[in-house]
Parts: structure tokens; C-alpha cells; sequence
């Protein structure tokens, strides 16, 4: 099969941000399909291009993966105001639509939200070469953005909610990584809806690994170090973070580290210094392919959403390689979510309600005083996710969809897929 996937964000394991896609592709690839990705030229993290000016569209490789990628041209200034933000995806449906016609002997054409405008792109390319429409939603937007307050405007919101629904009534197969999502799709329309979680690479990660390269680095040598890895924006609730630290002051032997880029990270960092945190440390992000040794340096992770209702519903893929390096995970979401439930269920971490910096605090010095129990915790936390989770089991169920989707009169047989 020649796979066609639509996504802005995409990025390599030997770059910063979510690399799920990549190897989701390079595992295809692998199975003897072909893949091209179409994505930006710019990094949705910082806004900074990703190819030469003179070069906007230029094609290359994947080393070694079999992966075509194609860097579409955009607009740049995303992170100024949420107009910029959105001339960035507009323009990126634009210049993707135009390189996409080019790709030639395509079977499926996979498109993935958010942005959810790139969906768009996705079934105009999948209606004109004639082929399926796989529509994958990651984060149920419109409906965060507008509970987070990042989509005010009347009209806009009724435009985003009329294309939600347009694009699941009109995909052949609608994916999702969370199984609350798949009631949300339903009602909206979606007529085949199906679970493929996200989930790590237990081989990437050695959990014996104690780190000391991050932590000499960083002069964290001897010290509790508590990792947030990931956006710096406006759901990530970071400042609960940073008071936790502030009533960590007295403890000298923690550090908070947050590793990572996005909006909020100059007004956080601001925020620190008025504070005089000096148990705060602000790191830039890191491919992927130097997490292992990232998370190997510390002693427990944060997984952190605003305390709103529309967050009991995402499965954070940054949970699944915490546990996966064997570290165990401190989650301040909603707990009756989906997430908190997973812990409990993995018995790999502490969860905490939202919003509460003082519940942060005590989690983190239970941390402190049981070292044992965090690393037993994080024992249970990789064995679960090799159980359950694991990339390989994860990908092979999209790749029994794609296979259906593509075949549609063939039924799905229990043996084509391994379940989790």
C-alpha cells in the first residue's frame, strides 16, 4: 500500500516534539508499505523553520526508514496571536493540497487532528485521487480550544464545530487515541470508529540506566530531580507547577526541571525569576532520540492538564514513555479520567487533582522520602506498558485498519490484528 499522511506537525526522532507518526511510519515502511509525509515547514514548538528559505518545499528521506517526507511551505509567525495561528494552518492546507497532487498511486490518504484544518486537506486529496480517507483524532478540537478559551469568536467556533462534523461523517474510518473520544465522534456523525492508543517503544528506554550523564550536565548531581517534558502552553497549567516549587523552596535536595517549548515558556520563565525559584531549572527541547537518556536522570515525571472537565478524556502520550523509562509518573489531571484511571491501574505513580500546587508539593516529597517506592513504581509502569502498550502492538492495529479501510469488502479477522 502507498500511504499518504497530512500532518503539520510531524516530527523525526532526531527532532523535538511528538514522534508518534514517525514511527508509526518507519514500522509501515518496514512491513513493505510506502508512506509520504506531507508536513510544515516550521516548528509548531518554536515557530523556527525546519528548511532553508530558499528551499521551502525541499524533499528528503528518511534515513534508513523507507519514510518520504515533503516540507510544505507556511506561514511562520504562529506564535504571535491566535489570527497568526491560524493563517499558519491555513496556509499549510494550502500548500500541502498543491504538493499532494503530486503524489502519485496513492491507496489511502491519512489525515490527523489537530490542527483539524489539515483534515480538510486530507479528504480533498482522498476524494480526488479516488482513494480512502482515514481521519485520526488525537485532541477533540474545537471543543478544548473553545473550553480553554483559545477560540472566542461566535463564528469561528460555528465554522470549526460544522468542519468537525463534516470531517467525521465523511471519513471512511475514523481512528482515536483515547477510548473517550470514540462516544464524541459518534454522536458527531463518524460512521467506523475504532481504538488505537498511543504508546511507546519499551527498547528505546533502559530503566537501569541512572542518568548520570543528564544529571552532571545539568547539576543535578544528588538531588530528587522531578521532570515536566513537553508543551509550555496555555492546557498544560504550568504555573501550578511553578508554585509547588515555591513551597518546595525549603528543600534543597529538589529540583523541578521543565524540559521544553511553546507559548507560555517566556512568561513562566519570567514568572520563576519573580518568584527567585532557584529550584527550577528551564531546558530546551531534546529529539527523541535523547529522552532515554533524559528520563534515565530523573526520579519522577508530571503529566499535567488544566482542571477542566473536557481533560478527563486524553490519554497524554508523554505518560506512556515515562513509563516506559521505568519512571513513575505524577499526574495532576482529572481523576476520573482516563488517564488516572491507567495509573491506577499500572499502579505506576500518584495522581492529584488539578489545579492544586500544594497537592504537587506533597507528591513530590513523597518522591523525596521514598526513593524505593518510586522506583517501584516505575518498575510496574514499563511492565504494564510492555503488556498493553507497547509501539509495536499499538501500530499493529492501525495497520490491520489501513488494510480494511483499503479493502473494504474483506472483514476484519481477529487474527489480523494483535489486541491489547
Amino acid at each position: 500500500m502507498h500511504i499518504l499522511l497530512i500532518h503539520q506537525v510531524f516530527a523525526a526522532l532526531d527532532e523535538a516534539g511528538g514522534t508518534r507518526h514517525h514511527e508509526f511510519a518507519r514500522y509501515l515502511a518496514a512491513q513493505g508499505h510506502q508512506v509520504t509525509v506531507i508536513t510544515s515547514s516550521v516548528s509548531y514548538l518554536s515557530g523556527n523553520a525546519l528548511t532553508p528559505p530558499s528551499a521551502p518545499l525541499s524533499r528528503f528521506a528518511g534515513e534508513g526508514t523507507g519514510v518520504r517526507v515533503i516540507h510544505a511551505a507556511n506561514y511562520r509567525a504562529l506564535h504571535k496571536s491566535f489570527l497568526h495561528r491560524l493563517l499558519f494552518f491555513v496556509s499549510f492546507m494550502a500548500s500541502s493540497f498543491w504538493i499532494g497532487l503530486g503524489v502519485k498511486n496513492v491507496d489511502v490518504v491519512w489525515g490527523t487532528s489537530p490542527p483539524i484544518f489539515q483534515g480538510a486537506t486530507a479528504w480533498a486529496l482522498a476524494r480526488l485521487k479516488r482513494v480512502p480517507f482515514l481521519f485520526e483524532v488525537r485532541d477533540l478540537w474545537p471543543k478544548f480550544a473553545i473550553a480553554v478559551g483559545v477560540l472566542k469568536n461566535k463564528v469561528l467556533i460555528r465554522m470549526s464545530l460544522w468542519l468537525e462534523r463534516f470531517l467525521y461523517r465523511r471519513a471512511d474510518r475514523v481512528i482515536v487515541n483515547s477510548p473517550a473520544y470514540v462516544d464524541h465522534v459518534r454522536e458527531r456523525g463518524a460512521r467506523r470508529v475504532d481504538l488505537v492508543p498511543n504508546g511507546a517503544d519499551p527498547d528505546m528506554f533502559d530503566p537501569s540506566d541512572p542518568g548520570e550523564a543528564f544529571r552532571t550536565r545539568n547539576g543535578l548531581t544528588d538531588k530528587i530531580v522531578v521532570l515536566y517534558a513537553g508543551a509550555h502552553g496555555m492546557s498544560n497549567d504550568l504555573g501550578v507547577v511553578l508554585e509547588a516549587a515555591r513551597q518546595l523552596a525549603d528543600r534543597p535536595g529538589v529540583r523541578i526541571v521543565f524540559l521544553g517549548d511553546g507559548k507560555e515558556k517566556a512568561n513562566l520563565q519570567e514568572q520563576a525569576k519573580r518568584l527567585n525559584l532557584t529550584n527550577v531549572l528551564f531546558l530546551s527541547p531534546v529529539p527523541k532520540t535523547d529522552m532515554p537518556q533524559t528520563l534515565a536522570g530523573t526520579d519522577a515525571c508530571i503529566a499535567i492538564l488544566k482542571p477542566i472537565e473536557e481533560y478527563k478524556t486524553p490519554y497524554p502520550n508523554k505518560v506512556f514513555d515515562y513509563m516506559a523509562a521505568g519512571r513513575p509518573v505524577l499526574a495532576s489531571l482529572p481523576l476520573d479520567g482516563d488517564a488516572p484511571r491507567l495509573i491506577a491501574a499500572a499502579q505506576c505513580g500518584i495522581a492529584i487533582a488539578p489545579g492544586d500546587p500544594q497537592a504537587m508539593a506533597q507528591a513530590t516529597l513523597q518522591f523525596y522520602r521514598d526513593r524505593e517506592q518510586g522506583e517501584a513504581m516505575g518498575a510496574r509502569g514499563r511492565e504494564f506498558v510492555v503488556r498493553h502498550f507497547s509501539l509495536e502492538q499499538c501500530v499493529k492495529i492501525l495497520e490491520g485498519f489501513i488494510k480494511q479501510v483499503c479493502q473494504a469488502d474483506r472483514p476484519l479477522k481477529r487474527s489480523d490484528v494483535q489486541g491489547i
